[in-house]
């Protein structure tokens, strides 16, 4: 163990080959295993595990009862060296489980500034960009990826090997298992449904006007002009995005190998339609 001006309570344990950095709190009843590397300022809260192969970033705070780094949920999994990247000044709220790789060398990783509220889990190989939210409850499967400032709410349930893309908005108690597009906001309470645009979000992210008028026209032909998906995707080719926030959404959905959410129906005159 490598500790360095670190406050660590009396009933907590730090295992031998633990790298503890400068002014780490370590509070009750908490357990750090070997391999692991906490970083300056970072703070372990009661009763927190961080298993083996864990690297929790600088100035992240883990509360009451989160686990890092356990064995993935996978079937076939068998025991190997995987990794668990916490980035820096994350927030993990208490009970959020984060599953280390199921594959040898493999990594599931947070970037800096995440935030997950309270007995949310992210699952194996799963990667989360930057400053991404997740509320209480929200449920990832293995080999997820998350778009850097998305907001996944409430009891959100994401299938494996999904794509989120980035600054996405996901309604409360929704369910995805096919690709959600980036700048949009799926629908609560329904499954692979898209509500329209995260206008709030982009906003907030500081998109040029210009630049969230091209994002609505692109998303309008996709998903509002009453053809299949395909064949939007054909007309677009015509006419280059004006902005690299359109082209990002395109190249997204012709990426896609599970196929993107359809729009909602009653919503402008979306189609409803889904690519497969």
């Amino acid at each position: 163990m490598r500790v360095s001006e670190s406050r660590i309570h009396r009933t907590a344990v730090v295992e031998d080959g633990a790298e503890l950095g400068t002014s780490v709190s370590v509070g009750p009843f908490a357990w750090i295993g070997p391999g692991t590397k906490i970083g300056d300022h970072a703070d372990i809260g009661p009763h927190a595990v961080v298993h083996p192969w864990t690297t929790v970033g600088h100035g992240t705070r883990v509360h009451a009862g989160a686990v890092l780094g356990d064995l993935p949920q996978d079937l076939k999994f068998e025991p190997c060296v995987s990794y668990v990247r916490i980035g820096a000044d994350c927030v993990l709220r208490e009970g959020v489980t984060v599953h280390r790789g199921t594959g040898e060398g493999s990594v599931t990783e947070l970037g800096a500034g995440c935030y997950l509220m309270a007995f949310s889990h992210v699952g194996h190989n799963s990667t989360l960009g930057e400053r991404v939210i997740m509320a209480n409850g929200a449920l990832l499967g293995g080999h997820v990826e998350v778009g850097e400032g998305s907001f996944i709410s409430g009891n959100v349930s994401v299938h494996q090997f999904v794509r989120i893309g980035r600054l996405v908005m996901m309604g409360g108690n929704s369910g995805v298992s096919r690709d959600v597009p980036p700048f949009c906001t799926v629908s609560s309470l329904r499954r692979n449904r898209l509500s329209g645009l995260n206008t709030v979000g982009l906003r907030r992210a500081g998109l040029e006007a210009a630049a969230r008028r091209e994002i609505k026209r692109t998303y309008r032909r996709l998903f509002q002009s009453g053809l299949p998906l395909s064949r939007a995707l054909a007309e677009l080719d015509e006419e280059p995005p004006a902005s690299p926030e359109a082209a990002e959404m395109i190249e997204f959905i012709r990426a896609s190998r599970r196929g993107v959410c359809g729009a909602e129906r009653g919503a402008g005159e979306s189609s409803g339609r889904e690519m497969r």
